[in-house]
């Protein structure tokens, strides 16, 4: 069995990456939907969606596996009330995520067929991104609270 620490330096390492991730993404797809250049909306969209796949995707399984286990093999019980706080946050956030990674695809398409046809966004394309930006702003916040639930659990006085 893999000793705790190593389980500890893998889940930070997810944890690190997954948030790089998912602002550098959102940083850079927003920043694109702001120059109004299609084709850089579209490759951008494009990066996010591959990026997701690629980092986002499996952080998101590993995190929750590498937590439970540091539980276990620390002797934690599930019920205390930081890890059961953190785990209703990180389920927040993945309620949030999941719509966040179908609208990121509608936009992929929607932005490579407007610069296929030449044609401007449509409004759908401006609402999907709203709603994308919304969602984000409590899955951020959401993992935010479970990484500070991580850091400060051994303090006097923290739950």
């Amino acid at each position: 069995m893999m000793s705790y620490s190593l389980i500890k330096t893998l889940h930070i390492l997810s944890m690190v990456l997954l948030f790089g991730t998912g602002l550098g993404s959102a940083f850079y797809k927003w920043m694109a939907d702001r120059s109004r250049v299609i084709a850089h909306i579209a490759v951008t969209n494009k990066h996010v969606v591959l990026a997701d796949w690629i980092f986002t995707t499996p952080c998101v399984i590993f995190q929750p596996v590498s937590g439970l286990l540091m539980v276990h093999i620390a002797g934690w019980s599930i019920t205390e009330p930081w890890i059961i706080t953190s785990l209703s946050l990180y389920i927040l956030a993945g309620l949030c995520w999941l719509p966040v990674v179908y609208l990121q695809i509608r936009m992929q398409k929607i932005s490579e067929l407007a610069l296929k046809e030449s044609t401007n966004l449509s409004p759908d394309y401006w609402h999907l991104a709203k709603m994308w930006f919304w969602l984000g702003v409590p899955a951020f916040a959401s993992m935010v609270m479970v990484v500070a639930l991580m850091v400060f659990k051994h303090l006097p006085g923290v739950a």
